[in-house]
């Protein structure tokens, strides 16, 4: 909500400033927090979707709506950035640049100053509650302070006989939120798809081998449910055991899993080692 409220007065305060002091670098930066907007609102949804508890038609939850809302916001930002690169390139090839005033590039500096405090915030937050969600945000937010940073540069140049610095940055700019777009794009596909870090998947697996009864692994599978991560697991155990004992280790692995790496949904077959 924070960084919501930071992008509707930034956001407005550079275009505004970047229709005065006609600077196309700073109406660039402007749009590209214009879609962050509209990326931290689709979250936002999708964060409340998720917190429905499971029904009939969704037995895990619906905490993958997150992931969905991402990717509608990926789409977004890629259409905006897009125009910005078509539009910049449009302006260069008039060839009838004008220079920015040099308030702009003072406007361009205090709004990345005030989105490195939204960043520090938000990254500070996130590291506390361990949320994975909420550190991208914080990423984002230090993007744009670059953006911001990369504009008042452009704009500054333009003052030293270039004005067309002012427009490649805002090409600059253009490119950043297509590229913004597309890590956000994979990134919520490669989700969706089942995808899981093979390396973060093998410390899962140690944990695992470490708990006391565990034979051995058979099999092992992890998939991400929208900020959940669900693991299914087979184990091997003594072939002499009980089927009380061989509950009882299925609850340790869950337990372990639980607080080493915060996992809720651990699905364990025991198998009798052979």
């Amino acid at each position: 909500m924070i960084s919501i409220a930071a992008y509707l007065v930034l956001s407005s305060f550079k275009l505004v400033c970047g229709y005065l002091f006609a600077s196309g670098a700073l109406l660039a930066d402007g749009f590209n927090n214009l879609t962050d907007i509209v990326a931290s609102l689709a979250v936002l949804i999708g964060l409340r979707i998720s917190r429905k508890p499971p029904d009939s038609n969704h037995a895990y939850g619906h905490f993958r709506a997150e992931t969905v809302a991402a990717l509608l916001a990926s789409f977004i930002m890629a259409m905006v950035g897009i125009q910005v690169i078509i539009e910049s390139i449009r302006s260069l090839f008039r060839g009838h640049e004008s220079v920015p005033s040099l308030w702009s590039a003072g406007v361009a500096i205090v709004c990345a100053l005030a989105m490195l405090g939204v960043y520090y915030y938000n990254r500070r937050l996130a590291l506390s509650i361990n949320n994975s969600a909420l550190m991208a945000a914080a990423k984002d937010n230090f993007s744009d302070a670059i953006v911001s940073i990369g504009a008042a540069v452009g704009i500054i140049g333009a003052q030293f006989g270039f004005p067309w610095l002012d427009t490649v940055a805002a090409f600059a700019v253009g490119l950043l939120i297509c590229r913004t777009a597309w890590e956000i794009f994979q990134d919520s596909t490669y989700r969706l798809t089942d995808g899981f870090d093979e390396s973060r998947l093998m410390d899962l697996r140690s944990t695992i081998e470490r708990t006391p009864g565990v034979e051995a692994i058979k099999d092992m599978k992890a998939r991400i449910h929208g900020n959940q991560v669900l693991v299914d697991v087979v184990v091997e155990v003594d072939a002499d055991l009980t089927v009380m004992e061989g509950h009882n280790i299925s609850d340790s692995i869950e337990e372990r899993m639980h607080n080493k790496h915060n996992i809720m949904s651990v699905h364990v077959h025991v198998e009798p080692k052979c």
